[in-house]
């Protein structure tokens, strides 16, 4: 299943990179969240795909394409992490899959079809970039460590939007990244590109595959409670394991009164 994976979300990455050369349609879910018809059309290539191969698989993905399966797999699909990177002609943007068995995340894959990386994890097994095995970085201290986070959509209505957090973040970490694509946020962690990620607000599709994968490198993936993740929690904090606390503490001062 990982190689199915793997070519459906090079398939899916091609015609992304096809369609930015065209004008795109675009729509409207809320204020600053869009969609546009290449969202939608990645989505029906991985969606049909799978369901020509596995009929009997669960599907959830964010653009409505769903089938109900036997209940044994299911899989968690982001055809288009960071719409309005893509849609502004911003390179950083990716293709995201996830399979649970059970409701046990099995693998994940995520590919950013602009600089063709293509990150890969299953349950046991490792993680790995273009076939190059992932390890998390080794900083030890928060102020050395690069760290990344992001804001959800309504973020102007919300009370809980981050901002605080990020503020505090900002002058307690080396320096703080919003890259636009959670699902490449945690595929940096792996890579120990990035040191940490935190955010709040996502949706299983958005964070299930990059969560293996920084797993499968040697981090650690929590709640904002340091409580294992579960999928499906909106709030995440991905890391090398060795900042992880400090970055939790940080957390909750930001969340105080």
């Amino acid at each position: 299943m990982l190689d199915f994976a793997i070519d459906l979300a090079h398939r899916a990455g091609a015609l992304l990179r096809a369609a930015q050369e065209r004008e795109r349609s675009v729509e409207a879910k809320g204020p600053v969240d869009v969609v546009t018809d290449a969202d939608r059309a990645s989505e029906a290539l991985i969606v049909g795909a799978i369901r020509e191969r596995f009929p009997e698989h669960a599907i959830v993905a964010e653009e409505g394409g769903a089938a109900a399966g036997d209940g044994r797999y299911q899989w968690l699909i982001d055809p288009l992490d960071g719409t309005m990177n893509y849609l502004h002609g911003l390179p950083i943007y990716s293709v995201s899959l996830a399979l649970l068995h059970l409701g046990e995340l099995q693998l994940g894959v995520v590919y950013d079809p602009s600089r063709g990386e293509l990150f890969a994890a299953e349950r046991g097994g490792g993680a790995r970039c273009n076939g190059r095995a992932l390890r998390v970085s080794a900083v030890a201290q928060l102020e050395r460590a690069l760290i990344s986070t992001g804001f959800a959509y309504d973020r102007a209505t919300r009370p809980d939007n981050n901002l605080a957090e990020h503020d505090r973040l900002l002058l307690r970490a080396q320096d703080v990244r919003r890259t636009g694509s959670a699902a490449l946020d945690l595929c940096y962690v792996a890579a120990g590109r990035l040191d940490a990620h935190w955010e709040l607000g996502l949706k299983p599709w958005d964070t299930a595959a990059g969560a293996l994968i920084v797993r499968e490198a040697g981090g650690q993936v929590t709640d904002w409670a340091g409580r294992p993740w579960p999928v499906g929690e909106p709030r995440i904090v991905a890391s090398n394991g060795r900042i992880h606390a400090a970055l939790l503490h940080e957390l909750a001062l930001a969340r105080q009164p």
